[in-house]
């Protein structure tokens, strides 16, 4: 028993993962619902992931705050902001043409007797009010990514502050060496949970292919298909990003491969960034960026989400008989790209952003429902991909932040 323990931690974590994952699809298709059994597992490892992530943020962004200075830091954010809004835009004309292309949805009939509920969309007022928390206790307790950004951003800055001071210079460095020291403790728990990640994605894949079955993908199999062109596709100009970069894509993906199929599966770009934060730091970039570039864009940048609403739009309107118009088609890339911000950190995000353009458009409401259908399997490649924007961005900016330094 203590062979195969030691043979478990010396394999890799990529191929246990990959054997969990194959796993997992074979009981799911073989017991069908009855691998919901296994729900407990998968449960265990989504709690796991959730109790890094707070203190991963927290300690992660004050050092890395005070690795670098305050200037360096806003000119980083935007850079960051610019990417996440144009490859969001950039998503969805990608999903637009693709679907154009094979037109999934056209001779289905629609099914009047479905109904959906619109989940309310909060709006971008909402959110950005969201990003200061009222109280600490609070964001926290309600798990408010951005509001934990700004907290530890806040006091990053303020031990920065106490630090570069004359009077409180060896106070404020006790409390770095404090949160430096948290810091490394929470590495060290996250290496422990990396250990049960492919227990929790066995179980979590059995689970969803044992619920979705087959019927479902072959009903609606071309829609799925189209958006994994789509998805491909994008991912084939981030490998373009970083070549025009000089960025290694056999590098990157190397570390990124963790966290991208395990966001596939749990379909949580948030319950992931423990394990995308871990690949950005294996990947050597600065932890002053990647400390609040991955968080904010678990929350904001959604290009796998704005691709979803692209392909869904030209669904429906073929589901119709009405194809899009380009005007219509402009109308989807520029409510899509607001709304993938405007919905950040909502529940089923990705169906209130596809409602959104929706109504816009005069769409039916009951190709939403009908989409609900698959919405397991086409959240899994759009989380995928929202993870892999995230780190493809802060690699670039890091690059770019590397070339300006050694000018200087």
């Amino acid at each position: 028993m203590k062979a195969i323990w030691k043979g478990y931690l010396e394999t890799s974590l990529i191929l246990k993962i990959t054997v969990a994952l194959v796993l997992g699809v074979i009981a799911g298709l073989i017991f069908g619902k009855d691998a919901s059994v296994l729900t407990p597992l998968g449960d265990v490892l989504l709690r796991l992931l959730k109790f890094v992530i707070l203190p991963l943020i927290l300690f992660t962004l004050i050092v890395g705050v005070n690795q670098t200075n305050v200037s360096s830091l806003g000119r980083m954010g935007g850079k960051m902001f610019l990417y996440y809004v144009l490859t969001s835009a950039l998503a969805i004309i990608v999903g637009i043409a693709v679907a154009s292309l094979f037109n999934p949805g056209t001779g289905m009939t629609l099914n009047t007797d479905e109904s959906f509920k619109v989940p309310e969309n909060p709006g971008l007022v909402s959110v950005l009010l969201n990003i200061i928390p009222e109280n600490i206790v609070t964001a926290f307790s309600e798990f408010n990514l951005l509001g934990i950004i700004f907290t530890a951003l806040t006091f990053g800055i303020a031990i920065s502050w106490l630090r570069s001071s004359e009077q409180f210079h060896e106070l404020g460095e006790h409390v770095y060496k404090l949160a430096e020291g948290l810091n490394e403790a929470v590495l060290v728990i996250m290496k422990a949970v990396l250990q049960y990640v492919p227990i929790g994605i066995f179980a979590i894949m059995a689970n969803t292919v044992g619920n979705q079955g087959l019927d479902t993908l072959v009903s609606l199999g071309n829609m799925v298909l189209v958006l994994y062109a789509a998805i491909a596709v994008q991912i084939g100009l981030y490998i373009l990003f970083m070549i025009f970069f000089k960025i290694s894509p056999g590098k990157f993906f190397k570390q990124a491969r963790t966290p991208m199929i395990t966001a596939f599966v749990t379909q949580s770009s948030s319950g992931t960034l423990p394990l995308t934060l871990d690949a950005a730091k294996n990947l050597g970039l600065s932890k002053s960026l990647y400390g609040f570039s991955l968080p904010l864009g678990a929350t904001i940048n959604m290009d796998g989400a704005a691709i979803r609403i692209a392909v869904s739009a030209v669904f429906a309107a073929n589901v119709i008989g009405e194809p899009l118009t380009l005007t219509e088609m402009l109308v989807v890339v520029l409510i899509g790209t607001l709304a993938s911000i405007g919905t950040a950190g909502v529940p089923g995000a990705g169906i209130v952003m596809i409602a959104t353009v929706f109504a816009q458009l005069g769409l039916p409401m009951e190709t939403v429902a009908l989409l609900t259908a698959i919405d397991a399997l086409v959240g899994m490649g759009a989380t995928a991909l929202n993870v892999t924007g995230d780190l493809v961005g802060t690699a670039i900016i890091d690059k770019t932040e590397k070339k300006e330094d050694r000018s200087t």
